[in-house]
């Protein structure tokens, strides 16, 4: 055998493997990984200060020097984006975070003591899951003042029936199987079951609803900073990097909002991408 077929023979499980898994899902996580790196050295790396002024090169046009142009007050759109990428991916993972801890709980253990507890758990989750998501986080905006902090830790609020409805079905079903019951004749608390062996049972559902979550968040969070009820100027947020380009298409000068909106855009695509992904892998284990 020649070294090239060698070579090739070599890489062909990894092609096989990229294959089953899916070019477009494989690109959606190196853009992913891409971008959390960014997230976290963003302000490292950015070529300018963010929030550098310099009004006699407003609105200039992308240039070796300014790649993705500058705004209507002189600023590095480039460097902005880099350093908006941290808050615009930790608000949403913030929200994701504790709305799956705290559903996750309240959707085990609603399942494992059922009864009036498991009817008050999913009255509550009904009710909560009623109300839009963004809505709330206007009124908790709107009641402890803008910022990052009430957005999410409304959504938070918001998208726990989103995890606990899901996980709460598959919770009652893992609690039904023969090996809960083997666990609990052998005198296993109920704690150490629920720890040691539901949970972890359900955690591809889990992953599967936390990515999904991850994209709507992001979203949610995003629109509110353009509405300028999240991060308040200077600061670098995407959403209110849109907002603060808009003026400037007007003038002939769309890059920073379309930049901007563009890699809104394509990271939710990004998520969306793996989301389905994990849930069709979820499935095919299920079967």
């Amino acid at each position: 055998m020649s070294l090239a077929q060698l070579a090739g023979s070599r890489r062909l499980p990894f092609v096989r493997r990229a294959s089953s898994i899916g070019w477009l899902t494989i690109a959606a996580i190196v853009f992913l990984a891409l971008l959390v790196l960014v997230a976290v050295l963003g302000p490292l790396i950015a070529p300018y200060d963010p929030d550098a002024v310099d009004v006699m090169n407003a609105l200039a046009g992308p240039s070796a020097a300014h790649w993705f142009g500058v705004d209507d007050t002189g600023r590095d759109i480039f460097s902005r984006v880099l350093v908006g990428a941290r808050p615009t991916l930790v608000g949403p993972a913030c929200v994701v975070l504790i709305a799956t801890v705290v559903g996750t709980a309240l959707a085990v253990t609603a399942a494992w003591f059922g009864g009036l507890y498991d009817t008050i758990v999913s009255r509550a989750m009904d009710i909560v899951f009623a109300f839009p998501g963004i809505i709330i986080a206007i009124i908790a905006v709107t009641m402890f003042g803008p910022g990052l902090v009430a957005p999410v830790v409304a959504l938070s609020i918001t998208y726990i029936p989103m995890i606990a409805r899901v996980l709460r079905s598959a919770a009652l079903r893992e609690r039904n199987l023969p090996y809960v019951a083997a666990l609990r004749v052998q005198g296993m608390p109920a704690r150490a079951i629920i720890v040691r062996h539901i949970v972890p049972n359900l955690m591809p559902l889990l992953f599967v609803q936390a990515t999904i979550g991850f994209g709507y968040a992001l979203l949610d969070l995003a629109a509110i900073s353009y509405l300028g009820l999240g991060l308040q100027p200077p600061a670098a947020d995407w959403g209110l990097l849109i907002a603060q380009g808009q003026p400037a298409i007007i003038q002939g000068h769309p890059q920073q909002s379309l930049i901007t909106a563009a890699l809104v855009v394509l990271t939710v695509i990004s998520v969306n991408l793996i989301g389905d992904r994990l849930a069709q892998h979820y499935e095919i284990g299920e079967r």
